[in-house]
């Protein structure tokens, strides 16, 4: 059995390396029930995100609208004025939102509200009562998911 080595050679300058900051990922979290709403922001803010919220699916919109600076999202699939699935279709034909993975959460479980979640492009469904647990894993999906993404991008604009 051969063994191959190869040497890399690191060049560096003399010059100080500048502090990278990082601006933290932005959830954007849509519930109309303010206790549900209130453990979306508390454990997106205990992971580390800026949590923008909006209490219907209205507001939710004029927020997607005027800003798609967006990690990630979780929303309510029942919240009222428009719901969740309404405005993740909306996304997904908006080149600026398209890339912004989000989950959904609803009542109940039923095998309807999970198929028409997926078929509108969430990344994740989450049946009530949350978890704080289950809770921070979809979000660190979501999150993780548009890291990827954004990496793969990068790495495909690099390469050609």
């Amino acid at each position: 059995m051969q063994i191959r080595t190869e040497s890399i050679s690191v060049q560096t300058t003399s010059k100080a390396l500048l502090p990278v900051t990082r601006t933290p990922a932005r959830l954007l979290v849509v519930d109309d029930d303010p206790i549900t709403a209130q453990l979306l922001r508390t454990v997106g803010g205990r992971e580390g995100y800026q949590v923008v919220s909006a209490s219907d699916g209205r507001e939710a919109f004029r927020m997607l609208r005027s800003s798609a600076d967006f990690t990630a999202a979780v929303f309510n699939m029942t919240v009222t004025q428009l719901n969740g699935v309404d405005i993740l279709r909306y996304m997904k034909t908006e080149k600026r939102l398209i890339r912004i993975p989000v989950v959904i959460v609803a009542g109940n479980g039923g095998l309807k509200q999970i198929t028409e979640s997926f078929a509108a492009g969430a990344i994740a469904f989450l049946p009530k009562p949350l978890t704080t647990e289950k809770l921070s894993q979809a979000v660190r999906l979501a999150i993780g998911s548009e890291a990827v993404r954004k990496q793969s991008h990068d790495i495909g604009r690099l390469a050609a």
